[in-house]
């Protein structure tokens, strides 16, 4: 079954009737050709989760009928806040899609010293409104109860200082051999966890230096050295199977 997002304000219990609009009314009728009576899955971006029938389908938007509500748990009760050195452009599409399908829960886009890429100011609302929509795609495909938050594009510092509301934070780093994830958040009792990855060339050893100082430990992924779009996913996935609900079902 086909799932869409909406916001809450689209459902109405009282009527048991729901709307999608925007972008995914073009979808449903041209790419999908749905037809009235065909069921929909419809998530209110908060884990309630509804099955719907299509009553009607115009330009502007779908109505459908609420037929189940149901409430799921397909979200961690630990938000992981992943800090991502920007990389290519094509790398970001990929990173984004895959922590969207791993389970974070936001994510902050920052400039550090060894990013290749620099957005224009100009272009970086329309690249941001891009990644959001890759994101949106990959919570569908995924099932997630929520769309991960996408935010920046911050500067180190900023970035810094966002860090210090998270209750810990790690940063894989080549240079570290005797670290590992597990060790670093072996027993931790926290609710949001920040995990800074380095864009292609990594960080300096500044940088590295400052995220300690703000009490950040500085972790190791392995013996090999592994490109920013699988430290990324490694990581998160390492920490998510270690602090959350997910380690007791794999």
């Amino acid at each position: 079954m086909d799932r869409f997002f909406v916001d809450k304000s689209n459902i109405n219990l009282e009527n048991n009737t729901c709307i999608i609009d925007g972008e995914d009314v073009k979808h449903i009728s041209k790419v999908l050709r749905c037809k009235i009576g065909e069921k929909l899955e419809v998530c209110d971006k908060d884990n309630s989760e509804y099955i719907c029938e299509i009553t009607d389908i115009n330009k502007d938007q779908v109505d459908l009928n609420i037929i189940e509500k149901k409430e799921i748990k397909r979200e961690s009760d630990l938000k992981v806040k992943l800090y991502q050195g920007l990389p290519k452009s094509t790398k970001m599409e990929l990173i984004l899609q895959k922590l969207t399908e791993v389970g974070v829960d936001e994510i902050v886009l920052v400039s550090t010293k060894r990013s290749v890429v620099k957005v224009d100011d100009k272009k970086e609302g329309k690249k941001i409104e891009r990644w959001e929509r890759i994101m949106y795609e990959a919570a569908k495909q995924s099932k997630r109860g929520k769309i991960p938050k996408l935010r920046g594009i911050l500067s180190f510092n900023e970035a810094l200082e966002d860090m210090k509301n998270n209750d810990m934070n790690i940063c894989p780093y080549e240079n570290e051999r005797t670290v590992s994830i597990k060790s670093a958040i072996k027993d931790a009792d926290i609710n949001t966890i920040g995990i800074f990855v380095g864009p292609e060339g990594g960080f300096e050893e500044e940088e590295i230096k400052s995220i300690q100082d703000i009490d950040s430990k500085v972790v190791s992924l392995g013996p090999r050295i592994l490109r920013t779009e699988t430290a990324s996913v490694v990581a998160s996935s390492i920490v998510l199977y270690e602090l959350s609900d997910l380690g007791g079902n794999i």
